[in-house]
């Protein structure tokens, strides 16, 4: 940990401003200063990786899973849906195993 200084990148002024809108410094956190608490060089930890996606799940390691859903998206139902809750609309489509050609394609 270090003394407080001004920020190198903002030279305190806290961020930058475009029209109205205001862009706070991503060195400093907006704060117009480093050191002490506040020091970008010690929090240097990598992100969590992101979580696995459904079609990654361990469950379809399981040959009796893998064999029993044709299609891990529609999960053999051949239509994929999607919920918008700012919307509140409820679209669905044919999944993408139903088009000919496909490589999961049951036909």
């Amino acid at each position: 940990m270090t003394d407080p200084i001004t920020c190198p990148e903002c030279e305190g002024r806290k961020g930058e401003r475009l029209g109205p809108l205001f862009l706070r410094c991503l060195f400093c956190g907006g704060l117009g200063w480093v050191g002490g608490d506040n020091e970008p060089a010690e929090a240097c930890q990598k992100p969590p990786p992101p979580p696995p996606t459904a079609s990654d799940h361990k469950v379809w390691l399981d040959p009796y899973i893998a064999a029993a859903f044709p299609c891990r998206m529609c999960l053999g139902s051949r239509q994929v849906a999607h919920y918008n809750r700012e919307a509140r609309l409820m679209a669905s489509a044919p999944c993408p195993c139903t088009f000919e050609g496909a490589p999961d394609s049951a036909d």
